[in-house]
C-alpha cells in the first residue's frame, strides 16, 4: 500500500548574513513537524533552502569586495551547515541560484506575461531596501518602512507589475469560504484579510532596472525578475515545476500540505503567493502556518551589546537535542519567545538533566541493582499502575492533537508531564524499600516494568523532536520497538530482555560557572575588537527628530511599585506589580541583574503606559520601566519625585 504524500517546507532563508538562534527556530520546528508525519506513516518530503537575489546582496557585496555570488555562496553554506548541525532532515536544500530554479522563474514570469497577468508600466513611489518592497505615501508609517519601521528612498522606474487586483475576488472565495483554515492561526488571517485582503489589493511591481543581481527577464533584458516572484516560486521549482511540463514529483507532492514561515512575512504567502499560482493554473497549498519570533530576552540581539548567540554557541553547552528541546519548548503559541543564557540552563537542568535524564538513569540503575538487569513480568499490580498507564496510553493521543494545531510548545509539556509524572510514581512507590523485602520482590518488578514501558513510550515521544536522545533511551532500556502505532496499547516492553548499563543523557549543568565562561568570552572578543575596558556610556547614534505630536502618541506615567518577585524562567526579569492609578498592571523588566525585589517595593517608576502587551518567558507584561543604559552597562531605573501621584502623566 502506498504512503500519503506530505509536502512541508520552511521560508527559504535570506543569505544577507548568518542566521542567529533565533531564526534557527524555523527549520527545528518544521523538521519535527516532518519527523512525526514520518513517523504516523506518511511520505515526507521536507524542503528548506535559501533566497539569494536582490538590492540587498548587491549592497552588501559591494561593501565587501566580492562578487554578489561569491556572498551567498559563503552565506549560504553557513546556513546549510546550521541546518545540518541542528540535525534536521530536510530532503532537498534549494538555492534561488540554481540554474534549474532560474530557468523555471524565467518560464513562469513569460507565462504569467504572455497571457496577460504582467503588464509594463512605471513605478513611482518609497523603497525600502531590507525588504525589497515599494510602498506609496499613504502606506507609510511616520515616513517610515510599514513592515521594518527603517528608512525608505524615493524610486521612479520602468517596471513590470503582476495583476493582483484581477484575482481578488477569487482570492476571497478561497480564504473565507473554500478553505477558511488556509491562513493559520485564526488571529493571522483575520489580521491578512481585514488589513490587506479587504481594503482592495493593488497590482504588484514584479521586476526592477536598478538592480543587476536577479534573475533576467528573457524577453526585456532591461529588467531582472523581483525578489517574490524568484523566491516564492521556489516551492514549485524544487519540485521540477515546469510550464511546458513537470515532474514526477511536483505530480507527486504538490499541492504543499503545509508553509512553515515567520508572522512577518505572511502577506507574501497568503496574497502575492495564491495569486501568482491562481494564474498559473496550479492548486493552492492547503495551509501557510505564521510562527511567533524568537527574541533575545528582552532587548534585540546586536554585536556591539555581545548578546548574539548562534546556534553552534548553543550546541556547543547544551548539546543539538538540548538546543533543539530549548527552541520548540519555549515559544508560545500566540505570543513571542525569548533566548536568554539563564533559561537555556533552567529549562535544561529542570526538564532534561533532572526530570528526564534523572529518571531514565535511575530506574535503569534499579533495574540492574535489584533483578540484574533482566525485565521481569508484572504480576502485582496496584490502582496506582494503572494511573500511570491511563497516562502513558492518553499522552500520543494528545500530542496528535496538539501537533495538528502546530502547539510545539504544548506538545513538549505533555510529553515531560508524562516524565514528571513518572518521577512521582517512584516516590509514590519507593522501589528502594520494596527491595529491602524478599516478599515485595513481584511488586518491586511490577513497578520497574511500569517505570520501564513509561520510558519505551518516553523515547518513542521524542523521537520526532530529539532523535538522538530517543535513541540513547531506547539502547539504554535494549528496545527496538519504537512506531508511533506501538504507542497504542501499555505492555509492549518485553520480558526477559535485560537492559544496558546506565549512561546520564544529559549532563546537569553549573549555571553560575557557564554564565561566568560567557562573559568572559564576550569580554575577549571585544578586547580583541579594540574595545576600552574603561565603562563608557554606548554612543548610540541620534534618532530622527519628531514633533510634539509623535511624542504625544508614547504615554508616560508614574506607578507605584506595590510588589515585586523574580521570573522563574529567566533570572534576568523581574515581575513587577503596580498601581498605576487606572486599576494597576503587570510590567516584566529586565532588571534583576542589578535589582533585588526589595530594592523596589515603595518606590515610583516611569512607565510607557500604552505599549502593547507582551509574554516574557511566559509572563505577560503590560507596559515597560524607564531605565537609562549606565558606563558599566547596568541599566539604572529611573525614579521620579516619590510625591507625584500615581498615573501623573509625564509631559
Amino acid at each position: 500500500m502506498s504512503k500519503k504524500p506530505y509536502y512541508i517546507t520552511t521560508a527559504i532563508a535570506y543569505t544577507s548574513k548568518k542566521p542567529h538562534i533565533g531564526n534557527t527556530y524555523e527549520v527545528v520546528f518544521t523538521d519535527a513537524i516532518a519527523r512525526f508525519k514520518r513517523m504516523l506513516g506518511y511520505d515526507v518530503f521536507f524542503l528548506t533552502g535559501t533566497d539569494e537575489h536582490g538590492q540587498k546582496i548587491e549592497e552588501l557585496a559591494q561593501q565587501e569586495g566580492i562578487t554578489p555570488k561569491e556572498h551567498v555562496d559563503k552565506v549560504a553554506g553557513e546556513i546549510r551547515e546550521i541546518c545540518d548541525l541542528m540535525n534536521t532532515s530536510y530532503d532537498k536544500f534549494i538555492r534561488t541560484t540554481d540554474e534549474y530554479h532560474e530557468k523555471a522563474v524565467q518560464k513562469i514570469f513569460k507565462k504569467l506575461y504572455d497571457q496577460g497577468d504582467i503588464y509594463k508600466s512605471e513605478y513611482e513611489g518609497m523603497y525600502c531596501t531590507p525588504c525589497e518592497s515599494f510602498w506609496t505615501q499613504s502606506q507609510l508609517v511616520d515616513g517610515k518602512c510599514p513592515d521594518c519601521g527603517r528608512e525608505v528612498k524615493p524610486a521612479k522606474e520602468e517596471a513590470y507589475f503582476l495583476k493582483l487586483s484581477k484575482y481578488q475576488k477569487q482570492l476571497e472565495k478561497y480564504v473565507l469560504e473554500d478553505n477558511p483554515e488556509f491562513i493559520y492561526p485564526e488571529s493571522r488571517k483575520k489580521e491578512m484579510y481585514n488589513n490587506f485582503i479587504k481594503p482592495g489589493i493593488q497590482d504588484l511591481c514584479v521586476s526592477r532596472t536598478t538592480v543587476k543581481w536577479g534573475i533576467p527577464v528573457t524577453f526585456d533584458d532591461k529588467h531582472v525578475i523581483y525578489i517574490w516572484i524568484d523566491a516564492l516560486s521556489n516551492y514549485i521549482t524544487a519540485l521540477g515545476y515546469d510550464p511546458d511540463g513537470s515532474g514526477e514529483l511536483y505530480k507527486k507532492y504538490w499541492p504543499a500540505d503545509c508553509h512553515v514561515i515567520g508572522k512577518d512575512i505572511m502577506r507574501f504567502h497568503t496574497i502575492y503567493w495564491p495569486i501568482i499560482l491562481m494564474a498559473l493554473g496550479e492548486p493552492l497549498p492547503k495551509k501557510v502556518f505564521g510562527h511567533q519570533w524568537m527574541l533575545f530576552g528582552t532587548e534585540k540581539m546586536s554585536k556591539s551589546r555581545g548578546n548574539v548567540i548562534y546556534a553552534e554557541d548553543v550546541v556547543k553547552e547544551f548539546g543539538v537535542d538540548g538546543a533543539r528541546y530549548y527552541l520548540l519548548s519555549e515559544m508560545p503559541y500566540s505570543s513571542d519567545g525569548s533566548v536568554t543564557y539563564e533559561s537555556l540552563i533552567e529549562r535544561y537542568n529542570t526538564d532534561l538533566a533532572n526530570t528526564l535524564g534523572n529518571l531514565v538513569n535511575r530506574t535503569v540503575a534499579m533495574q540492574k541493582k535489584y533483578f540484574g538487569g533482566k525485565i521481569m513480568p508484572p504480576c502485582a499490580k496496584q490502582p496506582l499502575d494503572d494511573e500511570v498507564i491511563s497516562k502513558c496510553e492518553q499522552t500520543p493521543k494528545k500530542v496528535e492533537q496538539l501537533l495538528e494545531q502546530y502547539r510545539m510548545a504544548e506538545t513538549m509539556d505533555t510529553i515531560m508531564s508524562l516524565a514528571k509524572r513518572a518521577n512521582k510514581y517512584i516516590d509514590e512507590t519507593e522501589p528502594w524499600v520494596l527491595g529491602k523485602d524478599e516478599a515485595q520482590k513481584d511488586r518491586l518488578a511490577t513497578v520497574l516494568y511500569v517505570l520501564l514501558e513509561t520510558i519505551r513510550y518516553l523515547g518513542v515521544l521524542l523521537k520526532p523532536f530529539l532523535p538522538e536522545t530517543s535513541e540513547k533511551i531506547m539502547q539504554q532500556i535494549n528496545c527496538d520497538i519504537d512506531t508511533w502505532e506501538s504507542l497504542e496499547s501499555f505492555g509492549r516492553l518485553q520480558v526477559g530482555v535485560t537492559v544496558n548499563d546506565p549512561v546520564p543523557l544529559f549532563a546537569r549543568i553549573d549555571g553560575e560557572k557557564l554564565l561566568e565562561e560567557i562573559n568572559k568570552r564576550i569580554q575577549e572578543a571585544k578586547k580583541a575588537a579594540g574595545e576600552t575596558d574603561e565603562p563608557q556610556a554606548e554612543v548610540l547614534p541620534q534618532l530622527d527628530q519628531i514633533t510634539i505630536d509623535d511624542f504625544a502618541k508614547v504615554d508616560l506615567r508614574v506607578a507605584l511599585v506595590k510588589s515585586a518577585e523574580k521570573v522563574k524562567k529567566a533570572k534576568k526579569l523581574l515581575c513587577l506589580q503596580l498601581d498605576d492609578g487606572m486599576g494597576g498592571r503587570q510590567v516584566v523588566s529586565g532588571i534583576a541583574n542589578w535589582y533585588a525585589p526589595e530594592d523596589l517595593v515603595g518606590k515610583k517608576v516611569i512607565i510607557v503606559a500604552n505599549l502593547k502587551p507582551v509574554t516574557l518567558c511566559g509572563v505577560e507584561s503590560q507596559g515597560m520601566i524607564c531605565a537609562a543604559d549606565a558606563p558599566d552597562g547596568s541599566a539604572k531605573v529611573i525614579f521620579p519625585d516619590q510625591s507625584l501621584p500615581c498615573g501623573s502623566k509625564i509631559r
